[in-house]
């Protein structure tokens, strides 16, 4: 008795050192990727002024970070300015988030049917190929015909924008599993199916977040390009209904909204693979 608990109080006592070790370095991991957010936008800010400075960009039409800081905040006119440019951020991150779901659950069901069966890859992939070589703007006027200019043609836009880097690397994830692991599954009497759900797509998780990560800033594109050619909303629209009208600081302004909420949701998305990698994964996200 008395030698048995003496190998486990070392144990008992490792436990807590061990969850704190884990804590610590989860904490750097967080820590790190917002840096890297914090430096990514010194280095915009930086361009931004930079090129303001190099090309001597007339006053009139190139505004700074001070003009656009005036604009949101200082003017008399500030909160209607930020109501404004807000209603219009919130209109975008709706198309944004349709075409992301769309997107990516495309891209998911996709990727299983054709890991399933090569027939599904030899009709797919080369169509996805194809319209992926195709300019969005060139489609625009065929899915205006058959969609009209509501949800579902921002859904199709920018799930295409979403769809095709997401397949790919989704595809690339479910077939990155350890062929071991596929035998030891067939072995005990599993189908193909269970192979995907039970190896191939726990596998899959960094592939699929790396998907997500770039997805996120592709379908705010999307969306930004469905406003502006089909919906008439949003800060798609609204930057160009700046520009015909010469409001060249408001552009400033929703161009820097739009960026910055971009970066946020893209730190956001690195922050929850961090999490869902170290929980389930075997890594601990960007590195």
């Amino acid at each position: 008795m008395s030698q048995t608990s003496t190998a486990a109080a070392p144990r008992a006592a490792s436990a807590p050192r061990a969850g704190l070790a884990s804590l610590r370095t989860a904490s750097l991991g967080t820590l790190r990727v917002v840096g890297d957010a914090v430096m990514t936008l010194v280095i915009v800010l930086a361009v931004w002024v930079g090129a303001l400075a190099v090309f001597e960009v007339s006053p009139y039409v190139g505004k700074g970070p001070r003009e656009v800081w005036e604009y949101l905040v200082e003017v008399p006119k500030a909160a209607a300015n930020r109501a404004e440019i807000v209603t219009l951020l919130g209109e975008t991150l709706r198309d944004a988030s349709l075409g992301f779901v769309t997107g990516m659950v495309g891209a998911l069901v996709l990727a299983a049917a054709i890991v399933l069966s090569r027939g599904v890859e030899a009709t797919v992939m080369p169509v996805a190929m194809l319209l992926r070589s195709v300019p969005l703007i060139a489609l625009a006027p065929i899915i205006f015909l058959l969609l009209g200019r509501g949800a579902v043609t921002v859904a199709v836009m920018s799930g295409i924008v979403v769809l095709f880097p997401a397949l790919v690397t989704i595809v690339f994830g479910l077939r990155s599993a350890s062929p071991q692991m596929r035998d030891v599954v067939h072995v005990f009497g599993g189908s193909d199916r269970a192979v995907l759900t039970k190896v191939a797509l726990p596998s899959a998780l960094p592939a699929l977040f790396a998907s997500v990560r770039v997805a996120v800033p592709a379908a705010i594109t999307g969306a930004l390009i469905a406003e502006w050619l089909a919906t008439g909303q949003g800060i798609g629209y609204g930057v160009v209904s700046a520009v015909g009208r010469a409001q060249n600081t408001k552009v400033w302004a929703m161009v820097a909204a739009i960026t910055l909420v971009s970066l946020v949701l893209y730190t956001v998305a690195q922050l929850v693979e961090r999490f869902v990698l170290a929980r389930f994964g075997d890594g601990g996200g960007p590195r």
